[in-house]
């Protein structure tokens, strides 16, 4: 921060002074964790940019994840994580391999950490990072050890929770802020929303759907233009239809992705009345569902029968530019919200 710079800026600083030094960036601003977008060359970006990139690991194997690290390594010295999913078969043999490349944070994302998760990464050096989806669980894990929370409403993209942004942020930052480090997401698109999230008490934010149109995300040209085209109300979420297969809900632009998915659940919900699988590999294999219709939005460009996992920001996403952009737009915004505030 340099002696010209506005009164704005200065207290934008100071109240992401706690989260930039936890993350080790230049700014507290995460890159959500978006399967098959968030890669060496949006996290690299990210990372460069002063942001924090994170891997999303996904269903990734140990091989790919080590390949991914490494690559990503050699695009940026600056600090970056790794988002492992709980209930990945091989979590244990992720957790190695980012203690191997000496990953400095690890969030861990779908559900409470499992017995000797949290040992494990700790153990190796990282600062571990949980979703805290309510205060009771946010406690839970505050006195498990965890490092920092995200917390995370219900206008994200991806695998989502039934409480949105504001309400969880009113109900867990006045209880745990003065504990550790913690980051609000879902359904930030500008500035000015980071600065309210920060004035609550907020160490930095996520983004993820803000992300995902930038000029080094690889996502497929039609993935971007379905992103360009959106407004919040295309952003919705899946449905549950059978109520003994707890599905967390999905939101992700309309298509007949949605229905593709609707019917994926029936035939999972008939294996389970047949005794074909346990639950676990049921939930399995909506994952693996999920990985590989994410795949086809974003790899292969099939915007109609992939999932275009989007926040419902994706309204505010009206161009393809560098992330480096991406974060000073939102860091300027912040930086005037708060200097109009003051005033």
């Amino acid at each position: 921060m340099n002696d010209r710079s506005t009164a704005g800026e200065q207290r934008l600083a100071r109240r992401m002074a706690r989260g930039a030094a936890f993350l080790g960036s230049e700014t507290a601003i995460l890159c959500g964790a978006m399967s098959w977008v968030s890669e060496r060359h949006l996290v690299a970006a990210i990372s460069n940019a002063g942001g924090f990139g994170l891997i999303a690991c996904g269903a990734m194997t140990p091989e790919l994840l080590d390949a991914e690290i490494a690559g990503t390594r050699a695009l940026t010295d600056k600090p970056f994580g790794v988002n492992l999913i709980t209930m990945h078969p091989m979590l244990f043999d992720l957790i190695e391999v980012c203690a191997k490349h000496r990953v400095s944070h690890v969030v861990l994302a779908g559900g409470l950490p499992p017995a000797g998760s949290l040992d494990a990464i700790k153990g190796n050096g990282a600062k571990l990072i949980c979703f805290a989806p309510a205060l009771a669980l946010a406690k839970k894990l505050i006195r498990s050890g965890v490092d920092a929370l995200v917390i995370e409403g219900m206008e994200a993209g991806g695998h989502i929770g039934p409480v949105s942004t504001s309400v969880l942020a009113q109900e867990i930052l006045p209880e745990v802020a003065d504990q550790l480090p913690v980051f609000v997401a879902g359904g930030i698109g500008r500035g000015e929303a980071i600065a309210g999230y920060l004035d609550m008490g907020a160490a930095g934010v996520q983004l993820g759907t803000r992300f995902a149109c930038a000029t080094e995300s690889i996502a497929h040209p039609n993935f971007k233009k379905a992103f360009l085209r959106a407004s919040a109300r295309d952003a919705i979420a899946s449905v549950q239809i059978d109520p003994r297969l707890p599905v967390i809900p999905v939101r992700a632009l309309k298509n007949a992705g949605g229905e593709l998915f609707t019917a994926k659940q029936r035939e999972v919900a008939n294996l389970l009345d047949e005794g074909k699988v346990e639950m676990a590999e049921a939930q399995l294999q909506i994952e693996h569902y999920w990985a590989g219709a994410l795949r086809r939005a974003v790899i292969d460009g099939d915007v109609e029968h992939g999932s275009l996992m989007a926040g419902q920001s994706v309204g505010m996403v009206t161009k393809e530019e560098p992330a480096a952009t991406i974060i000073a737009t939102l860091m300027a915004e912040a930086a005037t919200a708060l200097e109009t505030r003051a005033a």
